[in-house]
């Protein structure tokens, strides 16, 4: 019988992998975490960290274009690129050092191997690294390699989000392939710090998962500070500086940025020695994780699925928990979020309003615009809208909401959706004013509102002789 070193081995060392590995530690299994790179994986070092660092910094800069909005004045910021793009990549080691670095795992008690891991059967793997090969023998295992940028054969190579971080110049001219979460963040964030921004995308609008009418508010946002659109529109080429659309349409260009999609990090796992089936999107799983091999789980970006940090980290827990618990856990894929961080945010939760159309839902619309919100008005940031979707009970069946802070208000939907809390609880909880979350209880109020256009309350109120004539909902 083969003997088997370890409880689980993860590979992959990015947000499933760390997640995976630090939990499969803690509940006292021996844990290997094999990384070729570094640790923190995309998220830390050409994802979510230094993106949002680098909006960050934008949106500085943008404030103090823009502080006439408060009586201030407004003055052109001094813009160092180089000194922005450092700033960017202290704040990622920072956060690396701090949650992601290999003393932070092995103080759990996971082993860290470095190297790139090739599978030679079902139970073991096979390291390599500059010093040579090591073979680790495990119980389980959790697949988490992660995702790569697909790049587009040009004859001048594209940035992408791997290249983009360790840029010292600013591109005067630069041209954005995508109008997806990637691509218009980035858009937004290098137009505010001083480049002239085309963005290019296929499609009719940006941000196609997100509401329609949402997408529409954030778009003409961007574009009132400069960003340019080419719709429908594809790029064939890009050479000496000169970028060519499928409609003869040159764009002068200095740099391009390629964010149209992502490919699964599979290449050199050797997974059919494993017997793992992989398919076009990623390595296949079940609702509970699981891959082919019931022994072997993936999580995260290589399985193609929801390639959300947050949702990553979710996945893994999902797997170790069916992996060392056996106790059957299975992915929450009904109360998926996300939001893109421009400025104004655009968040998104559970269906939209075209899922429950198609599905014959019977809900009902909830909204409440940003420049009837008092908090919104002090800030100065009135662009938005909360619209929010709830069945005839009051029970959430999804929510967008576009404006400031609107990944911090999702969360609120998030939390009583997964947990069953009605609009009514919602309304009838005391927030405090002036908030941007009350806007949340203010949205609920209205469903509260809507109950008090009962015939039966018309009733009572000619039995008890009230004078007044009822307005209903429709008059708030």
């Amino acid at each position: 019988m083969m003997r088997l070193e370890y409880d689980m081995v993860v590979i992959g060392g990015g947000a499933a992998g760390l997640t995976s590995a630090g939990m499969s530690a803690l509940l006292g299994a021996k844990t290997a975490l094999i990384e070729r790179g570094r640790l923190g994986g995309e998220c830390t070092w050409t994802g979510c960290i230094p993106s949002k660092a680098l909006l960050g910094a934008a949106r500085a800069a943008q404030q103090i274009r823009t502080a006439d909005r408060f009586g201030l004045a407004s003055t052109e910021p001094e813009i160092v690129f180089a000194r922005v793009m450092e700033h960017v990549r202290s704040v990622r080691q920072h956060v690396y050092e701090e949650a992601d670095a290999p003393p932070n795992m092995e103080r759990l008690g996971v082993e860290v191997v470095p190297g790139s891991a090739r599978f030679l059967d079902p139970h073991t793997v096979e390291v390599t690294d500059g010093s040579g090969t090591r073979r680790l023998r495990s119980r389980f295992f959790v697949i988490a390699t992660g995702s790569r940028p697909k790049k587009p054969e040009f004859a001048e190579p594209a940035l992408t989000n791997e290249s983009l971080f360790e840029l010292t110049e600013r591109p005067r001219r630069l041209l954005v392939l995508g109008a997806g979460p990637v691509g218009i963040e980035m858009a937004q964030a290098f137009r505010r710090l001083g480049s002239e921004v085309v963005v290019v995308a296929p499609g009719e609008g940006i941000l196609r998962r997100d509401d329609p009418a949402h997408a529409a508010i954030l778009r003409d946002c961007l574009a009132r500070e400069g960003v340019k659109f080419r719709f429908g529109r594809r790029v064939t080429g890009v050479e000496q500086g000169k970028a060519r659309l499928d409609n003869g349409e040159v764009l002068a260009c200095d740099a391009v940025l390629a964010a149209t999609g992502r490919r699964p990090s599979v290449d050199g796992l050797q997974l059919e020695k494993a017997g793992v089936r992989v398919g076009e999107k990623g390595v296949g799983i079940d609702t509970r994780c699981r891959t082919s091999q019931r022994h072997i789980y993936a999580a995260g970006d290589v399985t193609g699925r929801h390639q959300f940090t947050h949702m990553a980290e979710h996945m893994a827990k999902v797997a170790v928990t069916n992996a060392l618990l056996r106790w059957p856990k299975s992915l929450d894929e009904k109360h998926v979020v996300w939001c893109t961080f421009t400025d104004p945010e655009l968040a998104t939760l559970g269906e939209s309003e075209e899922d429950l159309r198609r599905r014959g839902a019977k809900y009902g619309v909830f909204r409440l615009p940003f420049d009837r919100l008092d908090r919104a008005i002090t800030e100065g940031e009135t662009a938005g809208e909360i619209k929010v979707f709830g069945d005839p009970a009051g029970r959430i069946l999804g929510a967008s909401i576009v404006g400031a802070q609107a990944g911090e208000m999702i969360s609120h939907y998030a939390l009583a959706m997964r947990n069953h809390i009605r609009m009514q609880n919602i309304s009838d909880t005391v927030h405090p004013y002036p908030t941007f979350t009350l806007g949340n209880r203010r949205v609920a109020d209205q469903f509260g509102a809507r109950q008090l256009d009962s015939p039966l309350l018309g009733l009572l109120g000619k039995v008890l002789r009230y004078r007044g004539t009822r307005k209903g909902s429709a008059a708030l």
